[in-house]
């Protein structure tokens, strides 16, 4: 999988990509090629790829001597501003106010086979026989810097990574300004970025803009990496559909502050790079002293978004989600929040309990509410002690009653949090994040714990660890509301340690919290949430199989989240919540059919009082989830598809496939009805095998048919076919089983 000629040229490959590095005349490392697999490389090949004997107008020489050397056209893999290079670079580091314009030259390589899983940081992670490793040692002699760039690819997938660490060996400190993951460097194929963007309640929506000379960015500031934006972005030929056309995708398996951006320079040359956010940010190295970034991922694939799509969800799948939750079945949860807010007592969260084993829930999750004297949304965080006035015999009883019913119990914490009027906050006002100056911001009546110092995550273990064992835990909810303003840290204050530092110290403090929870209990099962979807990433998907992905469970707008999401993360992440009608987050009033059916599509749950629900309501209830525990596996860990272009806003269409059982199940949304619409039209199926027979919901299709044609859209009432109409009115679902026949079936 890694091919070392003649130690100038480094090709990654297997049997779907290609990844080629070579040594520059400077001795700096150069990219040369990422796209579909080459194979093995002739020698010829080599002699092809490393020729370059024009240099481009209006650059400046790197070398006095040499006229044709300058790194303002050359692909790079450690590109770095102001050495010839003009453009934004990926590592900047200073002698106290001095701009060092560091010179990395390649002084050594090795490779390694494996990549071990550590808890302690987030990173991909492999079994020996599953990736192949190369490690580039460059050092910088006169600024008496190393660093150390590790690029893995890995058995049967499009994706590489790319880890880095900075040492100082030298005695004078020097500060990291800048110190980002990952650069990848193309030529313009009529690229367009693709983001992931929103706002809270709409997270993710899918955003395009064409690339042109120049630079186009996004990023987060906020502490975390953001409602609005995420770290997963794409390069996508601009008339990719689906299917077809080369998309690049990148992420970063991050929790905080980051930048995504593309510079487009005036040859068409692309740079697309992505890290920790260099604004209010900097790092101090010691003699010794050693800086890991944030792992970085790219993919390339030709089969367009649901070639990315999967090559992303294959990934994350394999080599990011801890082992023990890879294909493990998943939860039906019931979760009391919308039921009750802080309304509850026990006897009240018993009943309902009651009735969601009834209809087949498998998991009780007691919200927001029940501890400390937690009435409204501004008391009593940082207090982890259950209220005595709704658990009278202590949190232990309660879940022993749930236990006892045969439904897990889960719990929701929000660990990074305090509230003014808390213990916790009385006895340590130094633990929170404020800057030391009368006036201070104050979000949803909270403020932020201060993570950079290892006593407050201490001491947060502790509370949490407690509980966990008094109720023998089976699921956290971890929830963050409250974006970090006016940053500042008494503790490293205290340190001697530079304010700039905290962001990314907060971040590593999380990590350790994550770290010691699951070394102690690995198996308990933690949803990531962040006031909804404001920590999508794949740091926390490291540690948490699983996350909310938005405050808004609309089904409607769930459509275009989960859509968007799809695109860089799996299935199995995105938990899903059958809510009540109208919804609470936007008023829209939806049929039950209808938010079932997007809600199955990943670990499915309920949030409504049940207690509400008619008959009929619980029968249908119980009979989807019946259906869903059937479908389960193929639901949560199925290959998805998106069967209709992305720009067609009022229909949806997803699609799980499992080839090797030859089963899928597709699901048709339509959110608004149409007047008079056409009486008959087609879905695509391009996923099916053309040489086999399925039945489609009773109906016998060939496997060519269904390729070739597609499946016949239900058919929509327009107001003469009273008897032919399969959906009618807004918020449309309609449901397809495919299952290829066997033998004489």
């Amino acid at each position: 999988m890694i091919e070392i000629k003649n130690e100038q040229l480094f090709h990654l490959y297997n049997e779907k990509i290609s990844y080629i590095i070579n040594v520059l005349p400077n001795q700096q490392l150069g990219h040369v090629y990422f796209g579909p697999s080459l194979g093995t490389l002739a020698p010829f090949d080599q002699a092809y790829l490393e020729k370059k004997e024009n240099k481009s107008a209006g650059t400046v020489k790197f070398f006095e001597a040499d006229n044709l050397f300058t790194l303002a056209d050359r692909f790079q893999e450690l590109p770095t501003y102001g050495t010839s290079d003009f453009r934004e670079g990926v590592v900047s580091v200073f002698d106290e106010e001095t701009p060092l314009y560091v010179d990395f030259k390649l002084v050594a390589f090795h490779c390694f086979e494996g990549k071990e899983r550590k808890l302690a940081q987030p990173a991909s992670f492999a079994a020996a026989d599953e990736s192949q490793s190369i490690v580039f040692e460059l050092v910088d002699q006169e600024r008496q810097l190393e660093l150390a760039i590790t690029y893995t690819i890995f058995k049967g997938s499009g994706t590489i990574t790319r880890q880095q660490t900075l040492t100082n060996t030298g005695s004078k400190p020097r500060t990291i300004q800048r110190f980002l993951s990952g650069v990848l460097e193309l030529k313009n194929r009529d690229f367009e970025l693709l983001h992931l963007s929103g706002a809270w309640l709409k997270e993710r929506h899918i955003k395009t803009v064409p690339l042109t000379q120049g630079t186009i960015s996004v990023g987060s500031l906020k502490g975390a990496s953001g409602h609005q934006h995420n770290p997963f972005v794409a390069l996508k030929e601009q008339q990719a559909t689906n299917d077809t056309g080369h998309v690049y995708g990148a992420n970063l398996i991050y929790s905080g502050n980051f930048l995504a951006q593309a510079e487009m320079d005036e040859w068409d040359n692309v740079r697309l790079m992505l890290g920790i956010h260099p604004e209010h940010f900097s790092w101090q190295l010691s003699q010794g002293e050693t800086f890991e970034a944030p792992e970085c991922l790219f993919t390339f694939t030709a089969a367009g978004l649901n070639g990315l799509s999967q090559e992303s969800a294959q990934f994350i799948e394999k080599h990011v989600i801890a082992p023990y939750w890879q294909k493990r079945q998943r939860p039906i949860v019931f979760n009391n929040w919308e039921a009750t807010y802080f309304d509850f007592n026990e006897e009240k969260l018993l009943t309902l309990a009651q009735e969601s084993k009834a209809l087949g829930m498998e998991c009780f999750v007691l919200d927001d509410g029940w501890f400390g004297k937690r009435n409204n949304d501004r008391s009593s965080l940082g207090d982890w002690v259950a209220d005595p006035a709704k658990f009278p015999k202590g949190i232990g009883s309660f879940a022993e009653k749930i236990h006892a019913m045969q439904l897990q119990l889960g719990i929701w914490f929000e660990p990074e949090m305090v509230s003014p009027d808390s213990q916790l906050y009385q006895e340590h006002p130094e633990w929170v994040v404020k800057h030391p100056y009368e006036r201070i911001s104050v979000g949803r009546g909270q403020y932020v714990l201060d993570f950079a110092n290892p006593a407050v995550v201490e001491a947060i273990f502790e509370a949490m660890q407690k509980v966990i064992l008094e109720t023998k835990l089976d699921y956290i909810k971890w929830d963050m509301n409250r974006n970090i303003t006016e940053a500042y840290s008494t503790y490293l204050a205290e340190q001697g340690i530079s304010q700039t530092e905290f962001y990314h110290r907060y971040i590593l403090g999380l990590y350790r919290l994550y770290e010691k929870i699951l070394a102690a209990f690995p198996t308990l099962l933690i949803e990531g949430c962040a006031g909804g979807g404001g920590r999508y990433d794949l740091g926390i998907l490291f540690y948490s199989p699983q996350i909310w992905p938005s405050d808004d469970s609309d089904a409607v707008e769930r459509l275009a989240i989960q859509s968007g999401t799809l695109l860089g993360y799996p299935l199995s992440s995105f938990s899903n919540h059958v809510s009540a009608a109208p919804n609470h987050q936007v008023g829209r009033a939806t049929s039950l059919a209808f938010r079932q059916t997007v809600a199955m599509f990943g670990p499915l749950g309920y949030e409504l009082d049940l207690f509400h629900l008619s008959d009929a309501e619980k029968q249908a209830i119980k009979s989807q989830i019946v259906f869903y525990k059937k479908q389960r596996q193929l639901l949560t860990f199925g290959t998805f598809y998106q069967l209709q272009q992305l720009d067609h806003a009022n229909e949806t269409t997803w699609a799980v496939y499992d080839p090797q059982n030859e089963e899928a199940l597709v699901a048709f949304f339509r959110v608004l009805a149409q007047a008079n619409p056409t009486a008959e039209d087609f879905l695509p199926a391009p996923f099916l095998d053309g040489q086999q027979v399925y039945q489609v919901n009773g109906e016998t299709v060939s496997g060519q048919l269904l390729r070739q044609l597609g499946l016949r859209k239900p058919y929509q009432f327009n107001a003469v076919n009273h008897g032919t109409a399969q959906v009618t009115g807004d918020f449309q679902s309609f449901v397809y089983h495919l299952h290829a026949k066997k033998g004489a079936e």
